[in-house]
């Protein structure tokens, strides 16, 4: 009896000190990944100052970096496609000093940026000249990006002044996106809408004579009761300063905050989870639209194009959590606020957002999720997406009910979820066009949201208003039957002025629907035949960088930027056919047509 309660009791015993073992080395974890593995605090933040395409064998390139705003306090280099190998820097700062050196140093397409010079000051930047031979193997075309490290102090300062010491940093005491930072306290708006516009948008800098003394505040008036979570009948507020997408530094005693606010108003025919704090959606269908706008935190230090959330460490093979890091809006994409609206708020709000854009002017940007996606996460994608490429219209959202899982049974049940969310997106997609002032509509599906999509369009494709232009369509990976795909993508044509479709033959959900499907190959596959190619459709093989930017996963994707750069450049410029918008895309000629691929990455 003894030795049974022995052997009863020693098992479960030794599991657990072996549990507590792996959580002691797991929570160590981050102690030993050094400082590459965490991103920079007290609110610096790396830039892009310039973007220059250049030819190998010029042996030599001269680049302006005095339009940059602001002072910085390092600056690094990256190549974008193709190869360079330097051989010499000279890196000039406003007024003289400049930082000279000769360095063998060779940059290739999806490596780290090379850090080429650092000070212990802020300094205004002039130029970088660079002198250097092609690599061997390499296209002898490379885009070269230089990047530069700003502080907050940085981000305020002026060309022509003197630069001042850093700001002290006002960060908020609770790491919770919801709370309101110092700044936002000071003086109080007189209706909530007025507050978020604040929130939102940066108070821009004078130009010429240094700002007045500060104003006393008027005392707020009295706090009135919370209104409810859905406006009926706002009261107009006055019309908001231009508002551009990142939070600028601010003025008369305000400190920045360490991160930016990106704005998405979305709809979605998700259930709104009871009494949930904040608002939530799961993955049940409510079979209804709902639209509504979220706040999303996205920290200064974020890198291109990562969606920086906290770490998670999980017992192998199992979901058991061993250990969660804090979430921290300074580190971290967090929800500021998730709010539903009723529809005169949310086409108020959204005119507003459109009604300042320059660089988008009046542009809506809508994205379509695909198979295991959380509304949560829909959400970070979008906002993530439109912060890299700098979109200061209006970015959208339609979130469909998937369970955010990635098993066969989660597959089949977000198959049918997204076809019975087709009359939702169709009423989504018809507020945006024709009711928010939109002058020019983009629209993202990736995976299985593309099945949602396509009967859209070709609804929309009979009905859109003549005022409204459909921009541009990408169909990333789409997870449609091939032939089902063809016949509609002949009726697609013409809805837009371009319709660009993303195959790629490792995309982590397309596997899922091969196996589903009995191994047949999907729209957005690349077969060993190769991918589908219609007329009117630029086809593009992104095997090479993958579509996983528009996925969840957390590690590899990071570095691959050039997809979301050519997005970008087919928002800002519809420039057609693909390898005239990007160089180094390989044309590839069929019997059935033309298609591009990006080229393979050397080992």
């Amino acid at each position: 009896m003894q030795l049974s309660l022995v052997r009863r009791y020693v098992i479960p015993t030794g599991l657990m000190l072996c549990l507590a073992g792996v959580f002691l080395i797991l929570t160590s974890l981050p102690r030993f990944l050094g400082p590459d593995a965490r991103a920079q605090t007290g609110g610096d933040r790396w830039v892009t100052v310039a973007t220059r395409e250049v030819h190998a064998k010029a042996g030599r390139a001269s680049i302006d970096l005095s339009k940059a705003k602001g002072a910085f306090r390092a600056v690094r280099v990256s190549v974008r496609a193709g190869a360079l190998a330097l051989t010499q820097i000279e890196l000039r700062y406003e007024g003289g000093p400049a930082h000279s050196a000769r360095r063998a140093m060779i940059l290739r397409h999806n490596e780290r940026p090379r850090l080429i010079d650092t000070r212990s000051d802020d300094r205004f930047l002039d130029s970088l000249a660079l002198v250097f031979r092609a690599v061997p193997g390499e296209p002898d075309r490379a885009i070269l990006v230089i990047e530069a490290l700003q502080t907050a102090s940085g981000a305020a300062a002026v060309r022509g002044r003197p630069v001042g010491p850093p700001a002290v940093s006002q960060a908020p005491k609770s790491v919770e996106p919801a709370r309101p930072a110092p700044a936002e306290t000071e003086a109080r708006p007189r209706s909530r809408d007025q507050m978020e516009k604040r929130r939102e948008a940066p108070i821009e800098q004078p130009k010429a004579a240094p700002p007045p003394p500060p104003v006393a505040a008027a005392p707020p008036p009295p706090t009135p009761s919370a209104p409810p979570p859905v406006a009926t009948s706002p009261t107009p507020a006055p019309s908001a300063a231009p508002a551009p997408m990142r939070n600028g530094p601010t003025t008369r005693g305000m400190v920045a905050e360490p991160w930016d606010v990106v704005p998405v108003f979305y709809g979605t025919d998700r259930n709104r989870e009871a009494q949930a704090t904040p608002v939530a959606y799961g993955s049940e269908r409510a079979r209804r639209l709902e639209l509504g706008r979220a706040l999303v935190t996205v920290p200064k230090a974020h890198e291109v194009p990562n969606i920086e959330r906290p770490w998670v460490y999980r017992l192998p093979f199992t979901q058991i959590v061993l250990y969660s890091e804090k979430e921290d809006p300074k580190r971290h994409f967090t929800l500021k606020e998730v709010r539903p609206l009723s529809k005169e708020e949310f086409l108020r709000l959204v005119r507003e957002r459109l009604n300042p854009s320059r660089n988008y002017k009046e542009h809506a940007l809508i994205f379509v999720h695909g198979f295991n996606t959380s509304f949560e996460h829909a959400l970070y994608r979008t906002a993530q997406i439109a912060y890299d490429i700098k979109f200061d219209g209006a970015p959208f959202l339609y979130s469909w009910p998937s369970k955010g899982a990635l098993s066969s049974q989660d597959y089949s049940y977000d198959r049918e979820s997204s076809g019975q969310a087709e009359p939702y997106l169709r009423q989504f997609l018809e507020v945006v066009a024709r009711e928010t002032g939109a002058k020019s509509v983009s629209v993202i599906a990736h995976s299985m949201g593309n099945q949602l999509l396509l009967p859209v369009l070709r609804d929309l494709k009979r009905a859109a208003p003549p005022s409204v232009a459909i921009s541009q369509v990408i169909l990333a990976a789409p997870d449609v039957d091939r032939d089902a795909f063809e016949n509609i993508a002949r009726e697609v044509i013409g809805v837009s002025r371009g319709v660009t479709m993303l195959a790629a033959g490792n995309d982590r959900a397309l596997g899922i629907s091969r196996r589903f499907w009995g191994g047949l190959p999907r729209a957005g596959d690349v077969p060993a035949s190769g991918p589908i190619v219609v007329e009117g459709v630029d086809t593009i093989d992104v095997t090479a960088i993958s579509t996983v930017l528009f996925a969840l996963n957390h590690s590899g994707y990071a570095e691959k930027t050039a997809l979301l750069q050519d997005i970008q450049l087919l928002i800002q410029t519809g420039e057609r056919p693909p390898d005239k918008r990007v160089p180094i895309l390989e044309r590839v000629k069929t019997d059935r047509g033309d298609y591009w691929r990006y080229p393979r990455q050397r080992p």
